[in-house]
């Protein structure tokens, strides 16, 4: 952990090529948090059980919290945050892929609750002795609101893979739909990568991530029978951009992001 005396304030004092990593870190992670509250937020009224429901309504308060929060870094950086939240299109998300369509079933939207959300939390985790130090100050608040989301994902998955054998399947085949798309998010060892290592900024980067999240989530995979999964899942990085951590061409779908951008009462928005 870098010592306060090595503590970045501003982003400003940021070598450039890590402040523009910083910068892209911040605002996939506030885009994959934003989406992932939608997400949440959808499955209100449509989980199985009044309590999910209200789990889910939690869940999404939380992320959309974090969201905002996140964005607001990126004043330091130069950006217009009001656009950021308001204005950008579909294809300028920069959010995780395995978010870019809505979770058809439960099982889909518990296996987004187990595996992505941890994704994101690891991710979180990675910061929290970060040597930028307003990073650093927020990411613990995150990582505390998370465990709530961890153990909800664990025991909804764990519940569905050992109610039979229809609902088992339809776990399984939702979990290890999201493992490609997950560990492709990590990135791969790149000069950026470890740049924002040697800056003390991450305290690791994709294939050290990666192994993190397999030992985190074995124990959901060995519950869904999934967990040779990991042996052949290997990071398809073909037309895959670092900045975004996305390949390039697909985004998310255009209605969750028109309902994000609250383009229905645009014109109630205040200062």
């Amino acid at each position: 952990m870098s010592g306060a005396l090595n503590d970045t304030l501003k982003a400003a004092d940021l070598a450039a090529g890590v402040r523009d990593a910083v910068r892209d870190m911040i605002l996939l992670l506030a885009d994959s948090k934003r989406v992932l509250g939608m997400r949440y937020g959808n499955w209100m009224l449509g989980a199985p059980e009044i309590e999910a429901g209200i789990a889910c309504a939690s869940m999404a308060q939380d992320e959309w919290g974090h969201a905002r929060l996140l964005y607001a870094l990126l004043k330091e950086f130069g950006d217009d945050v009001d656009r950021l939240e308001h204005g950008r299109e579909p294809e300028e998300y920069r959010s995780i892929e395995a978010l870019d369509a809505e979770p058809a079933s439960w099982p889909d939207l518990v296996a987004v609750n187990a595996l992505v959300d941890l994704a994101l939390t690891l991710q979180l985790e990675a910061l929290a002795s970060s040597s930028y130090a307003p990073l650093r100050q927020r990411v613990q608040k995150l990582i505390d609101e998370e465990a709530f989301h961890a153990a909800h994902g664990a025991a909804w998955l764990h519940r569905i893979a050992g109610a039979g054998a229809e609902a088992h399947l339809a776990m399984q085949s939702a979990a290890s739909a999201i493992l490609p798309h997950v560990m492709r998010w990590f990135g791969p060892d790149s000069n950026r990568a470890h740049a924002l290592q040697e800056a003390s900024i991450v305290d690791a980067s994709g294939s050290d991530m990666r192994a993190r999240f397999i030992t985190r989530s074995a124990p959901l995979m060995r519950a869904v029978e999934g967990s040779d999964a990991f042996d052949s899942v290997e990071p398809d990085f073909s037309d895959f951009d670092e900045t975004t951590r996305r390949r390039r061409g697909p985004a998310p779908d255009s209605e969750t992001i028109r309902q994000i951008r609250g383009d229905r009462n645009r014109a109630f928005l205040m200062d």
